[in-house]
């Protein structure tokens, strides 16, 4: 097992490696790597060091991120249609962004945006109700099993308290919907200059990337992702069901708590750099899991692998296909996942 796990991280870092080497010099015009480093002050420079890799490197990132918070959804919703903005981070984050720039409060503060400071505040407040929600329901419920039920087993499984997965989902999207709806009333309040900013920021994008919005997306990012690989063996587990996972003496109530708490992190500090860029976390994880198998601890290295080869490469073909016109990155990932969730659905129906 080691061994695999091995050689499936050094080839899913090496592909990735490669995509982002070679996604810099690809665009509508061309560009010389020598003339870059013969003269940094030249127009080859600024497009290769200064645009480009600035961007390539925040979609791998983005990608990766949103691919393995996929991988930890699905394992603790324990749905395969289930993905990052299933739970209303993105439909919060798209809340915030669009309330700042309503208010006007889109100002820049010490070479800061408050734009993205509303949107990860969003995300959180939508993580946060979600939770509480999910979480007061499951207490009700507990209260009913103890008093409706004697048997020493079923009290032990309903005093772990684990959530409701239907109802975390449930949740979710109600707020989601919620969220959309105020983000229409925000729109139809909003002036001709502020609502066509709202809807560019709604559709994704990476064309406003520097190295400091990476490295401010970075911790939370890898603190989320840390926590999801160490969980990889109770993923496992849990796949197998509560009661199982219970009964291997994994704390299942902490197990989905930190999971849900950790990709959600991730998420936000995502949303928040590039915008609600969608189905990444849905296609990927599928299509690692054709490659890697079901097992966790290889799927998650190569979902994030793939996931940033996937946003780098959707990126690419947006600022290049209908030149000099640029595609927002999460325009191309839904007219590709659009159809990707339709054959899902037909499949899962097809089993049932």
């Amino acid at each position: 097992m080691r061994k695999r796990f091995i050689l499936t991280c050094l080839w899913s870092a090496a592909v990735l490696l490669m995509i982002i080497i070679a996604a810099p010099f690809i665009g509508p015009h061309s560009v010389s790597l020598g003339k870059a480093l013969s003269d940094t002050a030249s127009v080859d420079a600024r497009v290769i060091f200064w645009i480009r890799t600035p961007r390539v490197l925040m979609a791998a990132l983005a990608g990766g991120t949103l691919a393995v918070s996929g991988v930890a959804f699905q394992a603790l919703l324990r749905n395969p249609l289930a993905e990052p903005f299933t739970l209303g981070v993105s439909s919060g984050a798209s809340l915030g962004a669009v309330l700042a720039i309503l208010t006007g409060a889109d100002v820049l503060f010490l070479g800061f945006s408050a734009v993205p400071l509303f949107a990860f505040a969003g995300a959180l407040l939508a993580v946060f109700i979600v939770y509480i929600l999910a979480r007061g329901n499951n207490i009700k419920r507990g209260k009913k099993s103890k008093k409706s039920s004697r048997s020493r087993v079923y009290k032990g499984l309903t005093n772990s308290k684990a959530l409701p997965t239907s109802t975390l989902l449930l949740a979710g999207v109600c707020l989601a919907f919620t969220f959309h709806s105020l983000i229409l009333l925000a729109h139809y309040l909003a002036d001709y200059g502020n609502s066509y900013r709202m809807l560019r920021w709604l559709m994704g994008g990476l064309d406003i990337t520097s190295m400091k919005s990476i490295l401010q997306v970075f911790p939370f990012s890898v603190a989320g992702l840390a926590f999801i690989g160490v969980m990889s063996r109770s993923f496992n587990v849990l796949s197998g069901g509560e009661e199982v996972a219970q009964s291997r003496g994994i704390n299942v109530r902490q197990l989905q708590k930190y999971t849900y708490f950790s990709a959600s992190l991730s998420t936000a500090a995502v949303v928040t750099a590039v915008g609600p860029v969608g189905f990444v976390g849905l296609m990927v994880p599928h299509v690692t899991r054709r490659l890697v198998g079901p097992d966790h601890r290889l799927l998650i290295p190569a979902s994030f692998g793939l996931g940033g080869v996937f946003l780098v490469v959707c990126d690419t073909m947006g600022r290049t296909l209908l030149a000099p016109t640029e595609l927002p990155v999460g325009v191309v990932t839904a007219l590709v996942g659009g159809p990707f969730a339709i054959i899902l659905i037909l499949k899962s129906r097809r089993t049932l």
